[in-house]
């Protein structure tokens, strides 16, 4: 067993994305179990938070496709193996693994990889690209759903000589906890939002883009008041559309279409986002395409809101249908519809009940710990001789 264990991290951009935080999670925990901690990035917003003293930093263009700054970053990479003696390199995205894997070989250092999603794939060009994830001795999946969609899209990239293993993304359960929120913030947000007191409060939290299914979720609120009579709701469209200006006017012209304008709330962006939850009666997840895991569900779980999500990808596996929320058949308004009256129509002690059963829901399985903890196990594993 080698007694020093040091891993650096390889990611794109530090942002505030699941593969991020899970990077940012893994980092500290590694260093506060007495290991050697390192992030190789171009840079992002939660750079800042990183705390310098426990965790080398290096800024690299590791974000960059081109094929020559690729081998370029395999070449730098390569050094700060040696000078660092890291002997564990986990990268996070394709273009760094790539670098990753070239750096890795150079210097007989083991190589780990997260498959954080689907990766689309239209040609065997394309299809051998995202190959590099399959490449070193151990890939985690954040999910089973991603499990699945390796073995059932990428079986000539497995053998027996390399381990695909499962490893649940996790949230900090003590960050996103009912009991740390401020009453006073909660009232300065509802009023810079606009939001109206005794109104049922609906949030959707989710960048504007249109797998997310913000246009079936304001199709949904519709048939709420068409055909269940429903008015005394307010709803929450919470995420920026990252210049997707012709989804955005779609969405606004379809609130406009159904006279929705007085009843929605176009929010770009929310620092604290544990307090945006607070203020949710229910939250939805509307994803029309497989979410790998599905972040928005597992989060407002743990601050015990009830979930109403779409019925495939990582929802599957992280939301207790009927107990901590409810799955409908994804690309259907009309039972996303119906699943919100169910959920409005419950009384507060039922609506609290059902948050109480997500918060030990996650608690139990997606704690942030439970994810650290287990990267640690795999990287111990791959260090025995």
């Amino acid at each position: 067993m080698i007694t020093k264990i040091n891993v650096l991290q390889v990611i794109p951009k530090l942002g505030y994305g699941g593969a991020e935080t899970g990077c940012y999670d893994i980092a500290h925990f590694l260093a506060e179990q007495n290991c050697g901690s390192f992030i190789a990035t171009s840079g992002g917003d939660l750079l800042k938070f990183v705390k310098k003293n426990k965790v080398g930093i290096f800024k690299l263009p590791v974000h960059s496709k081109n094929p020559i700054m690729i081998i370029l970053n395999s070449l730098i990479l390569s050094l700060l193996i040696l000078i660092k003696k890291i002997n564990i390199v986990h990268a996070r995205s394709r273009a760094p693994a790539w670098s990753c894997y070239f750096a890795c070989l150079m210097t007989n250092t083991n190589f780990v990889t997260t498959f954080h999603g689907t990766y689309n794939f239209k040609s065997k060009l394309k299809k051998f690209y995202n190959s590099i994830m399959l490449r070193s001795k151990l890939t985690i999946a954040g999910s089973n759903f991603i499990f699945g969609h390796i073995n059932d899209n990428y079986s000539e990239y497995l053998n027996k000589k390399k381990k695909l293993r499962v490893i649940f993304r996790g949230i900090n359960i003590d960050y996103f906890n009912p009991k740390n929120i401020s009453i006073l913030k909660q009232e300065k947000l509802k009023k810079d939002w606009n939001l109206e007191a005794n109104k049922f409060t609906i949030l959707m939290p989710g960048r504007l883009t249109y797998w997310k299914g913000q246009d079936k979720f304001i199709e949904a609120l519709n048939i709420l008041v068409e055909d269940y009579n429903l008015t005394n709701f307010q709803a929450i469209l919470l995420g920026s559309d990252q210049g997707r200006k012709v989804y955005t006017k779609k969405l606004l012209s379809l609130v406009e279409r159904y006279s929705l304008t007085k009843k929605i709330h176009f929010i770009n962006h929310c620092k604290e986002m544990p307090l945006a939850y607070s203020l949710a009666d229910v939250v939805v997840s509307a994803s029309i395409e497989p979410e790998a895991f599905g972040r928005v569900a597992v989060e407002s779980q743990s601050m015990g809101k009830p979930i109403v999500a779409s019925n495939i990808g990582g929802s599957k596996e992280t939301v207790l249908n009927k107990k901590s929320g409810f799955l409908y058949k994804h690309d259907d308004p009309r039972e996303l519809a119906k699943n919100l009256n169910t959920v409005i129509q419950l009384n507060q002690e039922e609506l609290k009940l059902m948050g109480n059963e997500g918060r030990k829901n996650v608690t139990k399985k997606f704690d942030v710990d439970l994810m650290c903890d287990s990267n640690l196990r795999e990287y111990k594993k791959l260090l025995v001789k």
